[in-house]
């Protein structure tokens, strides 16, 4: 099938690099020049494992293109993907003028035939007539020679930063939102091979299921799927600061209660909180929506407050190790807010690194990829060294931020000799406490 992708950030570079390793011809917009170069010789700009070689293998089959030419785009596509940011704004709310500037400018360029308009960004509930209301006042702009039609279709993503591209040929279900049957029907023939997992690891699982609903149940999926997850993060860390009053083992907690078929394990380690760019926006866009309605979200709300609370203990628990930290030499293992990604939006290593700052310590870094990339010339008030001893020289504490897995394997036992105080905050609950206090550490769970 054509298919169109407009933007090229995590959702729409990840969805048209998919589609077109399985097969469909797919034209991806970006407004960005130098971006679009980059990706048509085959190179990401973002950091995901495996997007690369996707990316490579579409090119060299002549499935995928690259374009700032949304006409180009347009014309080509039956299928037309919006998948630009909507960020949120300072109240709240999600930022949708890239999205109606897109939806704008399909509607100035369909001038002919049937095409299927799919919200794949993170748009708040009710977008869909609205970006249908878009598209048809950019027909307008055309003077009535428009004899094109449309339908628009909600499709959310559930894509995980650091394994989306498995996430894509492994979706847990495939979500499409429309009135339209037609509209429907194309959108279950795009993702066919998917739906048999044709591209799965496990191809003798049943075939993805897909919910087929209307577009607003569509929408609310997507934001009540991650307003759960970030609930239910908040709420073992919340356990987990009262396991550390009455002397438990939050670990040992989420483990016996994630045993329960009705809870599972996921989601239940302790830590300093939720990050990145989807959890926030979603849960203060869900309560902003809400509020809009005259309903007031008091679980939503209360599980922003222990999140931001969250980030802010972990510096309370170093006070309560070194005492004044003015002065002091505070080393962060990991920067972006999860591994296997390059993501710094809404990381907690830049509310520690703002809080530290404050009270007058130095701070120090080292992360797999910030250290290696000219990212690691951005940061204000923190030195980012090249490797974890660097890290560790003339440090009075470590905070293990980012559960990267080669944090597992560092020499602890040569970095103890290197620091002023050997202590390290495990904001992750993330390394082998026992191998640690041999190595020489005093250690400092969340919830231990």
């Amino acid at each position: 099938m054509r298919v169109c992708v407009i933007g090229t950030g995590y959702v729409g570079l990840v969805t048209g690099a998919c589609l077109a390793y399985i097969g469909h011809d797919v034209i991806c917009v970006d407004n960005n020049e130098a971006k679009v170069k980059l990706m048509s010789s085959g190179q990401s700009p973002i950091h995901e494992p495996g997007l690369p070689e996707v990316m490579q293998s579409a090119i060299a089959k002549g499935k995928i293109t690259f374009t700032t030419d949304i006409a180009a785009g347009v014309t080509h596509g039956e299928i037309l993907f919006i998948a630009v940011g909507t960020p949120a704004l300072p109240d709240g709310q999600s930022d949708t003028r890239y999205v109606e500037a897109v939806a704008r400018s399909i509607g100035e360029h369909l001038h002919d035939g049937y095409r299927v308009i799919v919200n794949k960004s993170t748009v708040p509930i009710g977008s869909g007539d609205w970006v249908r209301m878009i598209v048809m006042d950019g027909m307008a702009a055309q003077g009535g020679s428009s004899k094109a039609e449309f339908d628009v279709v909600s499709n959310p993503e559930f894509l995980r930063e650091g394994v989306a591209v498995f996430d894509t040929f492994n979706p847990d279900r495939i979500v499409l939102g429309s009135s339209s049957d037609r509209a429907l029907k194309l959108m279950q023939e795009l993702y066919t091979n998917i739906i048999n997992r044709e591209f799965a690891e496990d191809k003798t699982l049943s075939p993805v299921p897909v919910v087929v609903t209307d577009i607003n149940s569509a929408e609310m999926i997507k934001y009540a799927a991650n307003a759960f997850l970030a609930v239910k993060i908040s709420f073992i860390n919340e356990v987990a600061n009262v396991c550390d009053r009455v002397g438990a083992d939050v670990v040992e907690v989420g483990r016996g209660i994630g045993l329960d078929s009705r809870i599972g394990q996921k989601f239940l380690q302790a830590g300093i909180g939720w990050g990145g760019s989807c959890f926030g926006k979603d849960v203060s866009a869900l309560i902003h929506t809400a509020d809009d309605y005259g309903y007031n979200t008091e679980l939503l709300n209360a599980c922003v407050k222990v999140n931001q609370q969250q980030r802010v203990l972990v510096v309370e628990k170093l006070q309560q190790v070194l005492k004044i930290l003015k002065g002091k030499t505070i080393g962060l293992l990991g920067l972006t807010f999860k591994p296997d990604t390059d993501d710094m939006r809404d990381a907690p290593s830049i509310t520690l690194i703002d809080q530290l700052s404050r009270l007058g310590a130095k701070v120090k870094a080292y992360d797999p990829i910030v250290s290696q990339s000219g990212m690691r010339d951005g940061f204000s008030n923190v030195i980012v060294e090249t490797d974890a001893e660097r890290l560790a020289d003339g440090c009075d504490a470590l905070i293990l931020v980012t559960d990267w897995k080669q944090f597992k394997s560092l020499d602890y036992a040569k970095m103890v000799p290197l620091m002023a105080n050997p202590v390290i905050i495990d904001a992750r609950n993330f390394l082998d406490r026992a191998s640690l206090e041999t190595a020489g550490f005093k250690y400092v769970g969340m919830g231990r």
